[in-house]
């Protein structure tokens, strides 16, 4: 996992949270039962049950993993307020046709409801940072290049 710092929204901090802490608590509570009344069943050894829960237990624990390291190398803030694009920042962009869209340009853990997301580690949110309304980005992306004019910038309020 990477050691760089995740930049996460208050609410989704909360949400990471709360969902660390019902995983670590009730599922793996429930997880336990799950795993005893499938050995309650017989031989473990062809015991499909059982190894429906086994698995399921390790996809558990690795999004508990994941869950661990993402709020331990979060950076739980806002986006500052200076007109240019920055991880945080809601973004309108008028393709090529003319068509607008908005994009929240942040890591895909920061879901925001009615936005597009760019990812600062994808093609179109890496190109995006520190530009300024007005400015045209290009890009390559793996269906070829484009560009894109910044309409305008604002931080996203969430």
């Amino acid at each position: 996992m990477s050691t760089s710092p995740t930049w996460l929204t208050e609410s989704t901090h909360r949400k990471l949270q709360e969902e660390y802490e019902s995983l670590t608590t009730e599922g793996r509570h429930r997880m336990s039962d799950r795993l005893a009344e499938a050995r309650s069943h017989g031989d473990l050894r062809e015991n499909a049950d059982y190894d429906a829960a086994k698995s399921e237990q390790g996809l558990m624990e690795a999004r508990i993993r994941k869950l661990r390291h993402l709020l331990d190398t979060a950076v739980v803030g806002k986006a500052e307020n200076d007109g240019t694009v920055q991880v945080g920042s809601v973004v309108t962009l008028r393709d090529e046709d003319g068509d607008e869209d908005e994009y929240f340009v942040a890591v895909p853990e920061n879901k925001a409801p009615g936005f597009l997301l760019a990812s600062p580690k994808g093609p179109l949110g890496a190109a995006l940072l520190g530009a300024s309304a007005g400015d045209e980005v290009s890009y390559q992306a793996p269906g070829g290049k484009f560009t894109v004019e910044v309409v305008s910038v604002r931080p996203y309020e969430g």
